[in-house]
């Protein structure tokens, strides 16, 4: 295939910042970043860096996964995400029974199968939670771990495969099964006591959901979950940077104990993302967006209307951290905790060309997953790809 050469202004390699390089692509993949090159490439205006990696989006477009868990759905969700700079994302599936967990994996595996391209898996958020946690997931779906799930947790064709579990209600012995079935897991959405999280931990669990929200918080004789996961130098805290579910001050300290390589930005984002609807259905309850905030009608927060573009804002102007590092945190840093830390998550030689350019307000102005363009790929019936297998 013909080789394509770019000239951006800077490239943020995922490690460190260049000036005017040329970055040649072939066949949806980098093959050379060059400083000082002499050769034609076409010019990039502004900041040219990874795609965002978001591990948890339970919806975008217009629909919510759980309502509809399949292909197209999937379809609407990257394309209203992509907009936003996130070249790959992990679909979430909030607590529910069983059908609609296989409908799930199904639509993932479909979706793989026909190479649709930025979808890396899915993320089982539940429904082995803590009722006292619960957030807005249905008690009635919350229960132990059984071989029925187990069953859908050992499925190979659906690709990165995480789960949030609250340890209290789930075994270290369980946890090791997942782990052998090679499945991430998260805590969250748990009462759990410090201990009980150190157990989890030390049985091969490596994040936190929505770090802070839905988990037993930190306090002078009770670390809880909360720190729990600020205390571990090894797993990785999913930070929802939108200021409602965390404080910005809070986000802030959370991201300075963790450390860019251990902060992830994740959205939580629900159905209204790159739609002009203004409510959804969430089992039975109306969800409402009023201003850039989702509740139920109790006032409860209902998940996020978040975009990465907003998450990778929010950090640098309110958070004050640095922009490398906030990107790093909305995608290197995921891509570590998936494990294909080797194939996204950077512009490097060998690496997929999935990437974004950013204007000076950090709004992103192109976005590219295997080295098409979005607005080109999305209107091909052959997607472009698994970035990340």
């Amino acid at each position: 295939m013909t080789i394509q050469r770019y000239r951006p202004d800077q490239l943020f390699t995922g490690d460190h910042l260049m000036e005017k390089p040329v970055v040649s692509v072939e066949n949806g993949t980098v093959i050379s970043i060059e400083a000082d090159s002499n050769l034609p490439a076409l010019p990039l205006e502004g900041l040219l860096a990874p795609g965002y990696i978001d591990i948890q989006v339970n919806g975008g477009g217009g629909v919510l996964f759980n309502n509809q868990p399949s292909v197209e759905s999937l379809r609407k969700m990257i394309i209203a995400h992509s907009q936003y700079g996130s070249t790959a994302l992990l679909p979430t599936l909030i607590t529910d029974d069983l059908a609609t967990m296989q409908a799930a994996a199904d639509a993932v595996a479909h979706a793989r199968e026909r190479k649709l391209a930025g979808i890396l898996g899915i993320h089982f958020e539940g429904p082995h939670l803590s009722v006292e946690k619960k957030g807005v997931h249905p008690k009635q779906q919350i229960r132990p771990i059984t071989d029925a799930e187990f069953a859908i947790f050992a499925r190979q064709d659906i690709g990165i495969k995480v789960i949030t579990l609250a340890p209290e209600n789930v075994s270290v012995d369980d946890i090791r099964k997942l782990i052998q079935l090679n499945v991430i897991v998260c805590l969250g959405h748990s009462n759990a006591s410090y201990e009980v999280v150190e157990a989890a931990l030390d049985a091969g669990a490596t994040g936190f959901t929505h770090l802070f929200n839905a988990m037993s918080p930190l306090t002078s004789r009770a670390p809880g979950m909360v720190g729990a996961a600020l205390n571990s130098e090894k797993a990785w805290c999913g930070i929802i940077v939108d200021h409602h579910h965390m404080h910005p001050a809070v986000a802030q300290l959370a991201c300075r104990v963790k450390g860019a390589d251990k902060s992830i930005l994740v959205t939580d984002a629900m159905a209204l993302i790159g739609s002009k609807a203004q409510s959804f259905d969430l089992f039975g309850e109306t969800v409402t967006l009023k201003g850039d905030k989702l509740t139920i009608s109790t006032g409860q927060l209902a998940g996020s209307h978040l975009s990465m573009q907003k998450a990778v804002q929010n950090t640098v102007h309110d958070l004050k951290i640095s922009l490398t590092d906030a990107l790093k945190m909305a995608s290197l840093s995921a891509a570590r905790f998936l494990n294909c830390a080797d194939q996204i998550g950077k512009i490097k030689a060998g690496y997929s060309a999935d990437w974004i350019l950013l204007d000076k307000a950090l709004r992103v102005t192109s976005v590219w997953i295997k080295g098409t363009q979005r607005e080109q790929l999305f209107q091909l019936d052959n997607f472009g790809g698994s970035t990340c297998n």
